[in-house]
């Protein structure tokens, strides 16, 4: 099973009934300061550490006087808007004390089905991450309609964890690990401390049970296993509600860790070789030797672009005979690619008219 010290970049999902409390609606800000102490240690370690958060809606009925049901989408977007403020200051107040900086991201399903969406989140998050900042996640529930929510953080953190390459997940939950059967109902369910496929019976032992503040239940979390262990990254279920809940879990407190059946990045470089390309570009010698030692393609190596393509589109990297060296995803569109080639990347701005990434595919969004 995984140990939470060995991880080189972690995602925790945290549930709205571990924030807050369901009679009053309050922030419970001792967890919270608890769990800053957890996510300092793990800092410490040289872990990237990503939290995914709900809450905003719970804080936001509470301020607003809403009642504790399913509320029309109308009042779950106003109390989102109320409490998501509320959300990213309390994160904010309990790491600051640690010296951690903290960074809101808000985003939608669309957000990862969009490629270029999906890279600019991707780029965001690599960003805050290389500058030490811990980004608190969360649905974009103010907008979000039915068509294009994740519909449960879960499934969000899951997919976080595949943006940003993370090796480790672990859903904070109200339950202590994957059961046989509902615990609370069925004293003869037993818990799973390591489940490594996950197989239709596993599937059917899963129910939909969720608390008043929450729409998760285990089937969204195996959903949430299932894209995650894919991708390369190891997931566990694990309770949340006493304080320093990731350092339980490296005590060995009860949970259930899902194997990863790869890691994130021979997963990601599988995708992007499955795709089909929608250009190419012509590369010099150098460029191909650059690529080789693991570098990035810059627009100063390429001698020639063909093809209509956008920006994260997959596209061909030729060597100077015209032979394949590998795919890759583009930060530039095919007209701009035109503009830069054969340029220094300090130059990108002059040409185009506005900053742009130094790198035409970066190393980590390729496949030789």
């Amino acid at each position: 099973m995984a140990s939470l010290t060995s991880a080189r970049r972690l995602v925790v999902k945290i549930g709205s009934a571990l924030l807050v409390e369901r009679s009053t609606g309050a922030l419970r800000s001792d967890w919270l300061h608890a769990l800053a102490q957890d996510v300092h240690w793990l800092k410490g370690l040289g872990t990237d550490v990503i939290v995914v958060s709900s809450g905003s809606i719970a804080l936001g009925r509470g301020v607003l006087g809403l009642p504790v049901t399913t509320l029309p989408l109308e009042q779950s977007q106003a109390a989102a808007a109320v409490g998501q403020i509320r959300l990213a200051r309390a994160y904010e107040e309990a790491l600051a004390p640690h010296g951690i900086t903290t960074a809101q991201v808000l985003v939608t399903l669309e957000d990862s089905a969009n490629r270029r969406r999906y890279l600019n989140s991707r780029a965001t998050l690599e960003q805050l991450l290389t500058l030490g900042v811990v980004p608190i996640v969360n649905e974009n529930d103010t907008v979000a309609t039915d068509e294009i929510r994740f519909g449960d953080n879960d499934r969000l953190a899951a997919q976080i964890a595949v943006t940003v390459g993370a090796d480790q997940l672990v859903l904070l939950s109200d339950v202590d690990g994957f059961y046989s059967a509902n615990p609370v109902t069925d004293p003869a369910a037993r818990r799973f401390d390591l489940i490594e496929r996950i197989t239709p019976e596993i599937e059917a032992m899963a129910g939909d049970a969720g608390s008043g503040l929450s729409k998760g239940g285990m089937k969204t979390k195996l959903m949430a296993a299932r894209t995650a262990t894919a991708a390369g990254c190891a997931m566990a279920i694990t309770e949340g509600s006493a304080l320093r809940p990731l350092r339980a879990l490296q005590d060995g407190a009860n949970a259930t860790w899902f194997t990863a059946q790869t890691d994130p990045q021979a997963a990601r470089k599988r995708w992007i070789a499955a795709m089909k390309p929608r250009g190419s570009v012509s590369l010099d010698a150098g460029a191909v030797a650059a690529l080789k030692r693991g570098k990035s393609l810059l627009p100063a190596g390429v001698t020639g672009v063909e093809g209509s393509f956008g920006r994260g589109d997959c596209i061909q990297m030729l060597d100077p005979a015209g032979q394949a060296a590998g795919l890759g995803l583009t930060r530039y569109s095919a007209p701009e690619a035109r503009q830069i080639a054969g340029h220094q990347s300090a130059e990108i701005e002059a040409l185009l008219g506005y900053p742009g990434r130094a790198a035409l595919i970066h190393r980590d969004d390729m496949a030789l």
